[in-house]
């Protein structure tokens, strides 16, 4: 650029509205105002340097600024994905029982640790306790923030400094967002134990193990939750495990109950009831998975091993918040009628779906798209760690057009349209979606 071409950009800075002027202008509070008056000015300042762009009316763009900035970023959005515990979408949606209590506790105080009755301080398991033994067969429970905080907490109470825990080589697992089993372990205390090989194991090398080593706390078992080991394996059975003298800590994973009528899940996801009933000492799950609940982490088992954990000072720490407390107290109600726990927790309804249903809700999608759309077949997914090899094959809407711009309309969507893309289209998939939400993600596309 020469001298005349440096000088015009000079004079075109020069001619930009001062911060306050253009804040003045917009309808926020001062703060917002500013900051996003200063954004728009500092934007067109670099393209004006950089050549990009001629100078133009930045109140329209300053106003863009400022929806974008008084938009909230956690926010509701329409699941077309397939793929029903979504970990980045939030994983279960919660039965509308569970919103409601969550709506109840937070409006004005709770009886979070009060007991009404005494009037003394209370525990805030006793919230879900029995609901959990009632339904599982177990002695005591209590919930922590997440699946993984259980595992951690049962490692520290059950074996804790120093003390080994016998896990098989084949379930040094690593979990979601990188977080490792023998990591988990090495943070509770404890001192990790190899037992077998990565394929096989058998009851002789846990033997072993424990004859070898004098300071076992625990014997870990951990379930293969988001991929399985197939072909020339063996493993050794929680019930086996428990006739060794050595309290086990079984990681179920998903939270089955398996007391759902019509959800014939065989033996892919082991039952909460199961573990318990081979003895485990502590069985750990998570709450927001099959359970179809909040994000939790529930300790279920043996009184004596539950109320170690509970004693433990990591137990504070990791404590679930009442919001998710009575989230999870709701859907574990829910439990007592198994066939409205299907038809009103939505994982549930997900996984039993029938084909017709989805097929006329695909038919509506597609009819309230219009041009561009089509009813084809595609496998869906369970998602969130869960049922790796389960492929939930149905009808599903397919969108002609370019798909990463199509896929990108739909996020910027009001509410934002979650899609996948798959063969290079774009799949609108309905078992994830509700007959409410048809609408939506049609009007979605309407700017197209």
């Amino acid at each position: 650029m020469g001298a005349r071409g440096d000088a015009g950009s000079a004079a075109t800075l020069r001619s930009l509205p001062a911060v306050h002027e253009l804040a003045g202008a917009l309808d926020a509070p001062h703060a917002l105002a500013v900051a996003a008056a200063r954004r728009a000015i500092d934007e067109q300042r670099e393209a004006v340097r950089t050549g990009a762009a001629a100078p133009g009316d930045l109140l329209p763009r300053a106003r863009a600024l400022l929806a974008e900035m008084e938009r909230e970023s956690l926010r509701r959005v329409v699941n077309a994905t397939g793929v029903i515990l979504h970990t980045n979408l939030g994983r279960a949606p919660l039965a509308a029982a569970a919103r409601e209590a969550m709506l109840r506790a937070a409006e004005g105080y709770s009886s979070l640790e009060l007991d009404l009755e005494s009037g003394e301080r209370g525990s805030r398991h006793a919230h879900v306790e029995e609901l959990l033994c009632e339904l599982t067969g177990a002695e005591a429970a209590i919930v922590v923030n997440n699946g993984a905080g259980a595992v951690l907490l049962a490692a520290a109470a059950l074996a804790g400094p120093g003390r080994g825990i016998v896990v098989a080589r084949g379930q040094l697992v690593e979990i979601g967002g990188g977080f490792r089993i023998p990591e988990v372990i090495a943070q509770s205390g404890a001192r990790l134990v190899e037992v077998g090989t990565t394929n096989r194991t058998r009851i002789a090398d846990y033997v072993r193990a424990l004859e070898a080593h004098d300071d076992i706390g625990a014997i870990m078992r951990v379930h293969q939750s988001n991929f399985r080991t197939v072909g020339f394996v063996e493993d050794v059975p929680v019930e086996a495990l428990c006739e060794l003298g050595v309290p086990v800590i079984d990681d179920v994973g998903s939270g089955w109950l398996a007391s759902q009528p019509g959800t014939n899940l065989g033996e892919d996801e082991p039952a909460l009831a199961g573990s318990v009933a081979a003895g485990a000492a502590i069985v750990c799950s998570s709450g927001d998975k099959l359970l179809g609940g909040p994000q939790a982490g529930l300790m279920i088992g043996r009184r004596e091993a539950v109320a170690a954990a509970r004693r433990h000072p990591l137990a504070r720490a990791l404590r679930i918040d009442k919001l998710s407390l009575a989230a999870l107290e709701a859907t574990l109600r829910l439990y007592r009628d198994p066939e409205r726990a299907v038809a009103d927790i939505p994982v549930l309804a997900m996984l039993t779906v029938d084909e017709d249903t989805l097929a006329e809700r695909a038919a509506q999608l597609a009819a309230a798209i219009g041009e561009g759309a089509s009813v084809t077949r595609a496998p869906g997914k369970v998602g969130g760690g869960a049922l790796p090899l389960l492929e939930l094959e149905g009808p599903v809407v397919a969108l002609q057009g370019d798909p990463e711009p199509l896929a990108r309309t739909l996020r910027h969507a009001d509410p934002p349209v979650i899609a996948r893309i798959h063969d290079g289209r774009v799949l609108l998939d309905p078992r994830t979606l509700t007959d409410e939400e048809v609408p939506l993600v049609a009007r979605a596309l309407d700017s197209r």
